[in-house]
């Protein structure tokens, strides 16, 4: 049995185990583990290299920017070198990359030095991010919600375990003994996994999902048909509108508390106490991995633009209640933790979303086109820093990023829903 690729014909091979399949899965999940901290735990840095150096918080910030900005925007490049060549040789110089940006950071006596290190960082988890939900995508295209959630969830939730060690060792050690060891730790580890992930072959995996809630496209779009697709460009938009009030979070869940004076606050929820920022920080990662796999089951069952829908607006609700509530330290944690759950299944939904309506041969640079939203979300968190200094106060910072999601969650059912389908349709008529 042959399948026609690229005008010649190429084997069909047996069709592998689920045991396989979830194995090949469980690889990418521990390879995002090892990257989540390079985004996640750089909050906890930032007091301290301003203690240091004596920089504004919003020029430190750029650093973070920089590292977001060269996570996405390099993605479909890294992408169309997975589908073409594997998965192997991307993670394996991402984690080298990764180890690189951190041992700079190490180093760094300037900002241009933050800048270099977190941009070689960025380069790094970019690579392996990408790679890793491309390859979960191909894997499961009958469970293509979930697959892409549990993926993203290492990457949400991978960064928990170490809030309480990374903030202790910066303590005990100071910040640049543990940008070089929690760099180069993490660096090797993604290296050795990186000699077990493949890619499906042709005939390995089952066929696309049909049904009346997830609708699949059966035709394959090349990356540079995909950005000529209108419908491409709203979902970058949502994704972009979406993703910009939860990196502001990211980026400064201690500033905030520190500015709202909850930051060093005991709490106490679940026979646990922790300070405020250090018990909001656990919660968040947590609930910021759950979510992903969560939503992303949901979505295979109830389809993408419902479960956006949904989440969007949680979203929307969440970031005004802690505007409203988040000045008590509970309803901090409480509330910052509701923030990440409602916001972290944008890296399940929308890489599922993208690959149901341009196909699965080239799902890892299509998705990669579709991820840079996230770079391009970036850039509105330093102008979040400097609304906030202009004002002394996060106010009008958490007003646009709760009204941006309600938005997005009217988007993906008044307008994304109907003209999906439309296209998918088309399409199908087309092959």
């Amino acid at each position: 049995m042959t399948d026609t690729v690229h005008g010649a014909a190429a084997p069909v091979a047996a069709r592998v185990s689920d045991t396989y399949r979830w194995t090949q899965l469980a690889i990418g999940v521990l390879a995002m583990v090892m990257i989540a901290n390079y985004q996640y735990g750089w909050t906890f840095f930032v007091p301290d290299i301003q203690k240091k150096f004596g920089w504004d918080r919003a020029s430190i910030q750029w650093a973070f920017t920089l590292f977001v900005l060269f996570e996405t925007w390099l993605v479909p490049v890294e992408g169309w070198f997975v589908d073409k060549y594997g998965p192997r040789i991307v993670v394996l110089v991402g984690g080298i990359l990764c180890a690189l940006g951190w041992a700079i950071n190490a180093q760094a006596t300037s900002l241009n030095g933050y800048y270099l290190g977190m941009i070689i960082a960025g380069i790094g988890a970019g690579g392996v991010y990408g790679t890793c939900v491309g390859n979960a995508l191909k894997w499961f295209p009958d469970k293509r919600g979930l697959a892409a959630g549990i993926t993203a969830a290492g990457f949400g939730a991978g960064s928990a375990l170490t809030v309480a060690p990374i903030q202790a060792m910066i303590k005990d050690s100071g910040f640049q003994t543990t940008f070089l060891y929690f760099g180069l730790g993490q660096g090797i580890i993604i290296v050795l996994l990186a000699f077990f992930l493949f890619s499906p072959k042709t005939g390995q995996v089952p066929a696309v999902t049909q049904n009346a809630n997830v609708i699949q496209s059966r035709r394959n779009y090349q990356p540079t048909e995909v950005i000529r697709q209108p419908i491409f460009w709203l979902m970058y938009f949502m994704f972009v509108i979406v993703g910009a009030g939860g990196l502001m979070v990211t980026a400064n869940l201690k500033p905030i508390a520190v500015d709202w004076k909850v930051d060093s606050v005991p709490v106490t929820l679940m026979a646990v106490t922790m300070t405020a920022v250090t018990f909001a920080a656990t919660i968040d990662r947590v609930l910021n991995g759950l979510t992903r796999p969560f939503f992303g089951w949901i979505s295979d069952m109830i389809g993408r633009e419902n479960t956006m829908f949904i989440a969007f607006g949680m979203e929307g609700i969440g970031i005004w209640g802690l505007y409203m509530l988040g000045h008590d330290p509970v309803w901090f944690v409480l509330l910052s933790g509701f923030v990440f759950f409602a916001w972290g299944e944008i890296y399940s939904l929308f890489p599922s979303t993208c690959t149901d309506t341009f196909g699965a041969k080239f799902a890892t640079t299509n998705a990669g086109l579709l991820y840079t939203a996230k770079g391009t979300a970036a850039l509105l968190v330093p102008v979040a820093n400097y609304m906030q200094q202009s004002s002394g106060t996060w106010d009008s910072v958490f007003i646009v990023a709760a009204g941006a999601n309600i938005l997005a969650s009217l988007l993906a059912i008044g307008l994304l829903k109907p003209w999906r389908k439309t296209v998918v349709a088309k399409s199908q008529i087309a092959s």
